[in-house]
């Protein structure tokens, strides 16, 4: 692909079409959830690798995510090793996290992109708001799209329960979870 298409199709406000591979050192996949019903907890998952095939059709694309849950981290050894273990993840016995889409739509001008996420072998639906960040072409000639987008899930329905009540009321780790992504792919020369 030459600069100058991907300059045309950036300008259209869409990807070239093609399959991409997630560059998974240029690529976040982040989350916050409540503590105490307070302040919000980060993290990330450090370990991600999956395809983007973008269809000249765009609403046609489609994405297949794979992450392994052991690369869950907050930067808190003892919360990443609670979070590791059968009260949550369960990284033992349920190695990856799964996404793969099931349709993409434009709704109003926002992109949707619907799909199962699979988290300890329950999978369940989810829509992902989609960005389109832009694409280039790396000075090794490969090509590469970048995307964001965001969701929130109910990690209990996912079978990630564990939780406890605070005197106060309340509970220690909230029900829903931000998931915030920033993907770059590329496209070999």
């Amino acid at each position: 692909m030459s600069i100058t298409e991907t300059t045309t199709r950036t300008d259209t406000g869409l990807p070239s079409a093609g399959s991409y591979a997630i560059d998974a050192s240029h690529t976040n996949v982040g989350f916050a959830v409540k503590h105490f019903g307070l302040s919000k907890t980060r993290g990330e998952f450090g370990t991600v690798s999956g395809t983007v095939t973008i269809a000249e059709d765009i609403t046609a694309s489609s994405v297949e995510v794979e992450i392994d849950a052991a690369s869950f981290g907050t930067g808190d050894d003892t919360r990443d090793g609670h979070v590791r273990s059968a009260d949550f993840l369960d990284v033992e016995t349920f190695g990856t996290l799964t996404f793969r889409s099931t349709g993409l739509a434009n709704d109003g001008g926002d992109w949707k992109l619907t799909g199962d996420l699979t988290v300890k072998d329950v999978t369940r639906p989810v829509v992902l708001d989609v960005e389109f960040d832009g694409e280039t072409v790396d000075p090794y000639g490969n090509d590469r799209v970048a995307f964001s987008a965001t969701t929130k899930i109910d990690r209990t329905e996912f079978g990630v329960t564990w939780n406890q009540a605070l005197d106060t009321g309340g509970l220690v780790v909230g029900k829903a979870v931000a998931i915030t992504l920033d993907v770059e792919a590329i496209r070999p020369a």
